[in-house]
């Protein structure tokens, strides 16, 4: 897939099939055996060795397109068995015409659920894009049987008990080991808990009519990494230093001093021209001699903030600020600046406490800070991140990162952004600090706002990816500087 990738919702998926089986003259079976066929040509490319596979059918469509596999695989002499369910018989008239066509060459089909021990390849048709809700107890126990089995497992279009547009697994779900999505790729594959199933993730687009896409528009892009080399071009050779910006990095209160730190080295690993810090006078001495690049200053009154307010030309607001009085009181003094800001951490939970509509802001929340900045829990927000992240954006008028597995940029009037990098490694204090450092340098270099926070999160998680090569467990943010500054430099 070039990139980026377009990103299309259920509802747009289900239109481009209706509307490309429509221009193929009506005949869904077309697309059904272009699909089944497509299936077939990965499964020689990825698995030639299965000899005995496996194909779990469900009794719609997606179980439709497994039988015309089926039938491939069994054409070129592998042992194949379909396994359904007592009571999942095929009942779509589609899967109906498959089945017959996989009977008529001398097609088995199982019902118990033995066969699967001693499968090469598992193939996953069962549900397709349509489950919203959790599995019923009788697929819950194929799907358990089929995880449990020592064969890969392939699934057609959405691993099955996996929520294609939302992202969300409801109950219990099919891992696979990759997943080819028909014609267009799905929105929820992409982020959350889905990436937990969804292995690798490929695309067949079945050769449709360009008419099958007639007033349907994506829903959002999947960024990865060449992104970057169209958003961070080469600098001049007569540049200096002004041009690449002056970013402030607020907070760091007492016992936090390491948070404000690592945003201000992430925003000069990442290109700022100039970084200044306002902190408690406590840590102006260590951050001097970690990074003397950086120019500290003690904030304890917010006189001494207005000046450094004045100089720069983007604030990042928020690591190891605290919720005192003093990080009230630079709160506001950052607020009523004017200036752009990259708000994190704690800011974002006195941002909760009053909301607002803010101004020049990117916003860059986990899933609890998204939680508490719209009033809910956590797993609401888990549970549909692409929702979440859109009302986010139009609550708070600003540009929305949310962190998390398959980050997600949103902002008002524009298409969501997707990150296709980073790791569990990451799952660590401080890594946030990062990341809003690389994006307030970003800004500070002339990027717009949902352009820096898109490319500073990708910046950030292809860091993470490559500061991982050592192993995720035990990975630290400062293992990431280093990589920051080589992929700024595309």
């Amino acid at each position: 897939m070039s990139e980026p990738v377009a990103l299309f919702t259920t509802e747009a998926a289900r239109r481009i099939d209706a509307q490309a089986g429509a221009a193929l003259d009506g005949d869904g079976y077309v697309l059904m055996q272009r699909a089944g066929q497509a299936a077939w040509q990965s499964v020689l490319q990825y698995w030639p060795q299965a000899r005995r596979i496996v194909v779990v059918c469900g009794p719609g469509n997606n179980g439709g397109d497994g039988y015309v596999l089926a039938r491939y695989a069994r054409q070129s002499g592998r042992d194949v068995y379909v396994l359904h369910l007592p009571t999942a018989a095929p009942r779509s008239p589609l899967a109906q015409r498959a089945c017959t066509d996989y009977l008529a060459i001398g097609g088995r089909v199982e019902i118990a659920l033995d066969c699967l021990r001693q499968a090469d390849l598992i193939i996953d048709a069962l549900y397709g894009i349509g489950l919203t809700r959790a599995p019923e107890a009788a697929d819950v126990a194929l799907i358990n049987a089929v995880n449990a089995a020592a064969a890969p497992v392939f699934a057609l279009d959405v691993p099955s008990g996996v929520d294609a547009f939302s992202g969300n697994v409801p109950g219990a779900a099919i891992r696979a080991e990759r997943v080819l999505q028909f014609i267009v790729p799905h929105q929820g594959l992409h982020t959350g808990a889905a990436l937990e199933y969804a292995g690798q993730r490929l695309l067949a687009e079945l050769d449709v009519p360009a008419a099958a896409f007639d007033g349907v528009t994506a829903s959002g892009l999947r960024w990865a990494k060449p992104a970057l080399a169209r958003q961070l071009p080469r600098r001049r050779l007569n540049m200096h230093k002004g041009e690449s910006g002056h970013v402030l990095c607020v907070g760091g209160n007492h016992g936090r001093g390491g948070a404000v730190m690592l945003s201000a080295e992430a925003a000069l690993r990442s290109g700022a021209g100039l970084v200044s810090v306002a902190t408690r006078a406590l840590h102006v001495a260590p951050l001097l001699a970690r990074c003397p690049e950086a120019m500290a200053h003690a904030v304890e009154q917010t006189s001494a903030l207005a000046p450094l307010l004045e100089r720069a030309s983007v604030v990042a607001l928020g690591p190891g600020l605290g919720q005192d009085e003093w990080a009230q009181t630079l709160w506001s003094s950052v607020l009523n600046s004017g200036k752009p800001l990259v708000i994190d951490a704690d800011a974002l939970n006195l941002l909760a406490a009053a909301p607002q509509p803010l101004q020049q802001a990117i916003l860059t929340p986990h899933p609890g800070e998204a939680g508490r900045l719209l009033g809910t829990d956590t797993a609401s927000i888990q549970r549909d991140r692409f929702a979440a992240a859109q009302a986010l954006a139009e609550r708070y008028a600003s540009v929305v990162v949310l962190k998390g597995a398959g980050t997600l940029i949103a902002a008002p009037g524009q298409m969501t952004r997707v990150i296709a990098a980073g790791n569990p490694g990451m799952a660590v204090g401080g890594m946030g600090d990062l990341l809003t450092g690389a994006i307030a340098a970003l800004c500070a270099q002339g990027l717009a706002l949902f352009d820096a926070a898109s490319s500073g999160a990708l910046l950030h998680s292809l860091a993470g990816d490559a500061a991982a090569g050592e192993g995720e467990r035990g990975l630290l943010p400062r293992d990431l500087l280093p990589h920051l500054r080589a992929l700024a430099n595309p």
